[in-house]
């Protein structure tokens, strides 16, 4: 039952946000007996109340548990230490995130591709590097902090691709801001 439980609920997780109301809204209800046996096994807790629930809220349910099928174990794994994390938050960090999810969703594709892309360049940092970059930015007040993204929001496109190009150059020399010499 816990283990159905937790499905469900990274089910939910997986399908939030993830599609406009406006296409979910042009779906027909799905019977549970249209599910395939897979999904009918990783919604087993929803099937009492599935006649209940909106269109829009069957094919989420459905496109999530599709989703988990494709997904590795180790992808599972990951997905189920999220679910974890977000079920210990409290309602006002639960909201702080979903507020800046929309915000984001609501960027120019190029901001967020820059976004992902440091992200993803922040991840790949050895551990150190980033407790190094943590640390650093919580001694930074908040005005200073404020300071720094204004700056960067100020810069034009060629002076954030310098910075760019300088933070890859960065990574490649593993951390070092010195440039190796031959």
């Amino acid at each position: 039952m816990k283990t159905a439980i937790l499905s469900m609920s990274l089910l939910i997780v997986l399908c939030l946000g993830g599609y406009p109301d406006s296409v979910l809204a042009e779906e027909t209800r799905i019977s549970w007996e249209s599910l395939s046996p897979e999904t009918r096994e990783l919604l087993k807790g929803a099937e009492r109340r599935w006649d209940t629930l909106s269109p829009e809220q069957q094919v989420r349910l459905k496109r999530g548990a599709e989703r988990w099928s494709t997904l590795t174990p180790a992808e599972q794994e990951r997905a189920k230490r999220r679910m974890q994390r977000w079920k210990k938050m409290t309602p006002e960090e639960r909201e702080r995130i979903r507020e800046r999810y929309r915000r984001f969703r609501e960027l120019p594709p190029e901001d967020q591709k820059r976004i992902r892309n440091t992200r993803r360049w922040y991840r790949e940092l050895p551990q150190e590097r980033r407790d190094q970059i943590r640390q650093r930015w919580k001694r930074l007040s908040p005005e200073e902090r404020r300071e720094i993204q204004r700056r960067y929001r100020n810069m034009s496109p060629e002076q954030r691709k310098r910075l760019r190009d300088s933070k890859r150059q960065l990574q490649r020399n593993g951390g070092n801001t010195r440039k190796q010499t031959k």
